[in-house]
């Protein structure tokens, strides 16, 4: 047994894991990480005090219950904000918390497939209930009734659809008594900011300050450097030789099936592929982040295909902020699902996108793209993609 699978039975909070993995030498010391596993402890110890609230009456009850006022809700703890650069512990601090927190309903999931998520349902209810004028308050319910604590990873907000969704869907949860945690780069008061919309984002915020604590992780260790790399997932140049690569590479994820265009069809969307062949597709840069895509598209493309392989990815200038951003989205939703990428470029990772809007964020996405290349990622990709095959030919 695990000692987050041991620590949920025992009823010990995450203070006493943390210490106890330290000791174990499965984690070094860090007293920045430490000072936000205090506060997490506080909100499991505020957790494990609540009592649930009791089952509706039914029968003769029911009706009295009607006309006698309701006890007010228990207080709901105030949830968390854990922000910080790249690479310093936010998830790891989150998910050992989650695997503590003393509530049978939970959920912890990648912001951005909440949001992919939160789409497909309002969608659902609008084609099952034409009449419909505003479905955010039965999906706020539904959420609710599904989930009484929500950690969400990496929290940012790059798409107006999802800003004008999000404020009056936490208002709904919040009301609900949902506890939120969730870990960002971006400080709360900058999601969403210097964008068209920027303006009707900010009530959102002051939301997000109302109902959560912002607690700043700061560690001077980046713990996702230095990790073992396989140089054959980036190439650079993107050049003929590199086609050459990727074509081989393609082929033997492929296992013999010929490359064919295909288009994904998905909530009233459709998405273009270049070449697909089992687990596999295969894009150039242009075709998958020059056009107006959404998170939606890129979480689709994930969870169809294992293996990605792009060709040609330039850098990017000031001018070039969206593209930059469509690329962003991108990588988080491979990187959340485990995919494996393949590409060629004109520069490393970090060196594609240094200035303009969001250049600083982009520093995630360079780490995250170091981690993909690890023999680890890469160990793992590849039995997904050999039980991708197998699932595919049964």
């Amino acid at each position: 047994m695990s000692m987050n699978k041991a620590s949920a039975l025992s009823g010990q909070g995450p203070l006493a894991v943390y210490q106890q993995r330290i000791a174990a030498g499965e984690l070094k010391s860090d007293p920045d990480q430490a000072r936000v596993i205090k506060r997490l402890d506080q909100l499991w110890h505020e957790l494990s005090t609540m009592q649930p609230p009791p089952p509706p009456p039914k029968g003769l009850l029911a009706g009295l219950a009607r006309r006698i006022k309701p006890p007010p809700p228990p207080q709901r703890p105030r949830g968390l904000y854990i922000v910080g650069r790249v690479g310093r512990g936010k998830t790891m601090v989150m998910d050992l918390f989650y695997s503590c927190a003393p509530v049978k309903l939970k959920e912890r999931i990648h912001f951005l497939r909440f949001m992919q998520d939160v789409h497909q349902k309002l969608h659902d209810l609008k084609a099952a209930n034409p009449g419909m004028t505003d479905p955010i308050p039965p999906l706020a319910k539904a959420l609710a009734a599904r989930a009484h604590l929500l950690c969400f990873d990496e929290f940012q907000v790059n798409d107006i659809a999802d800003a004008m969704i999000l404020g009056r869907l936490f208002e709904a949860l919040f009301a609900d008594g949902v506890v939120i945690v969730a870990t960002s780069n971006t400080e709360p008061g900058e999601l969403f900011q210097n964008r068209p919309g920027a303006d009707a984002f900010k009530p959102f915020i002051a939301i997000i300050k109302r109902e959560l604590d912002t607690v700043e992780l700061d560690s001077p260790r980046d713990y996702r450097r230095g990790r073992q790399q396989d140089r054959e997932t980036w190439i650079v140049p993107a050049d003929a030789q590199a086609k050459a690569r990727l074509g081989e590479i393609f082929a033997r994820y492929a296992e013999g099936e010929q490359p064919k265009p295909v288009t994904l069809e998905f909530s009233g969307r459709t998405f273009e592929v270049d070449q697909a062949a089992g687990p596999v597709a295969r894009f150039d840069f242009n075709s998958l982040c020059g056009k107006p895509r959404g998170p939606n598209d890129y979480l689709a493309l994930a969870k169809q295909f294992t293996v990605l392989v792009i060709d040609d990815i330039p850098k990017m200038g000031q001018d070039e902020a969206n593209l930059a951003r469509r690329f962003i989205t991108l990588i988080d939703a491979l990187y959340d699902n485990g995919n494996l990428l393949f590409a060629s470029a004109a520069a490393t990772p970090d060196q594609l996108f240094t200035t303009g809007e969001g250049a600083d964020a982009f520093a995630r996405t360079a780490s995250r793209l170091a981690e993909m290349s690890s023999e680890s990622w890469l160990e793992q990709g590849a039995k997904a993609a050999q039980a991708a095959h197998r699932l595919s030919r049964a």
